[in-house]
């Protein structure tokens, strides 16, 4: 314990310098108590927080299988929950980590962790270890379907459970369905859709409102069936609300970027936002107090709805968007915001 709080401190480059790291995996090996495998975890997991030079040294001293084989079944909750967080740790902004984690069997470990009836820190923690793996990793996100874990997923977003392990859940998600049209099948097939439109419940936090909204985005994108899953879950309308003035930003920027998913290639869908009150919703964050993010989303879902004309076309013509959208041009947004905003002044009938 007086090393896992030592390297809170600024302490971790001699540590490392001095073969801290090698010493720290040796005490992962079979043989120690759970209390040494414990307690060396949570050093080197002390190691690798906001320290990217440390998360390839862990892995050159073979800290990637350990930590694995610490996540068998059979071990302590304590020592699962610090094993999954040095890997979460580990491979933020690692491919060679993540590639690690797959290739000594850590998917599937990870996976099992994930089953009911499992302690909710140790769900919370490997849900969050497998976010990190899939990042821009296609084939560790194949490897978590194929070994059950997008149901497992899934089942955690139950109602009822925990809101630290449904946000968990919701964030690898996202991760998984990101540049996967296998796995966004997957999760409706799941029920992942209608699981995840529970979360925009008025009782959740904002925390989990973002991390849902962000996850149905990334299962909408060119998936026709998830896009009408949505709205026949009844998802349109809590989007919508979610966008509502005095939110937080990062809330209503995702609940715009899922609504233009939502609504790409799908007059029902644009339709039914327009009749939820969406496009007056969305004309409000092209407001100068917004962030750029959210100008960016608010402004390509404006240009999703009205690129077919018709009643999408007259509702927002009606809120007086132009001097919002030619403000967002003028403004040093994003050249995607700028984008995004032309776009929807061009379907509005205003050259620029």
């Amino acid at each position: 314990m007086a090393l896992a709080t030592l390297l809170k401190g600024n302490s971790q480059y001699s540590v490392i310098a001095g073969g801290g790291a090698a010493a720290l995996v040796g005490l992962l090996a079979p043989g120690w108590t759970d209390a040494v495998h414990e307690q060396a975890a949570a050093a080197l997991r002390h190691l690798c927080a906001s320290n990217a030079q440390n998360h390839d040294s862990v892995r050159v001293c073979g800290g990637v299988p350990a930590l694995v084989a610490l996540l068998a079944p059979g071990g302590s909750a304590a020592v699962h929950e610090q094993a999954a967080w040095v890997l979460q740790y580990l491979c933020f902004n690692n491919a060679q980590n993540r590639d690690s984690v797959r290739e000594c069997g850590g998917i599937a470990v990870l996976v099992a962790l994930l089953a009911p009836g499992g302690s909710a820190g140790v769900q919370t923690l490997a849900a969050g270890a497998l976010t990190n793996v899939c990042v821009s990793n296609t084939q560790n996100k194949d490897s978590v379907r194929e070994f059950g874990g997008i149901a497992a997923l899934v089942g955690l977003l139950a109602p009822g459970g925990s809101a630290a392990v449904q946000g968990a859940a919701a964030g690898a998600l996202r991760n998984l369905c990101s540049d996967n049209a296998q796995n966004r099948d997957s999760a409706r097939e799941c029920g992942g859709v209608a699981a995840l439109v529970g979360l925009l419940a008025p009782g959740s936090s904002a925390a989990l409102h973002e991390r849902a909204a962000w996850a149905l985005r990334n299962l909408c994108a060119y998936n026709a069936q998830n896009k009408d899953c949505v709205r026949w879950c009844g998802g349109i309308a809590p989007l919508v609300r979610l966008l509502a003035p005095g939110g937080p930003a990062a809330v209503r920027e995702q609940a715009a970027g899922a609504l233009w998913s939502v609504c790409s290639d799908n007059t029902a869908n644009k339709d039914s936002v327009r009749e939820c009150g969406g496009v007056a919703a969305l004309v409000g964050l092209l407001a100068p107090a917004c962030p750029a993010a959210v100008h960016q989303n608010a402004a390509g879902a404006l240009a999703m709805l009205t690129s077919e004309g018709g009643l999408c076309r007259d509702a927002a013509r009606a809120c007086g968007p132009v001097a919002a959208l030619q403000r967002v041009l003028a403004c040093a947004s994003s050249a995607s915001a700028h984008e995004r905003a032309a776009a929807a002044l061009r379907n509005l009938g205003h050259a620029q």
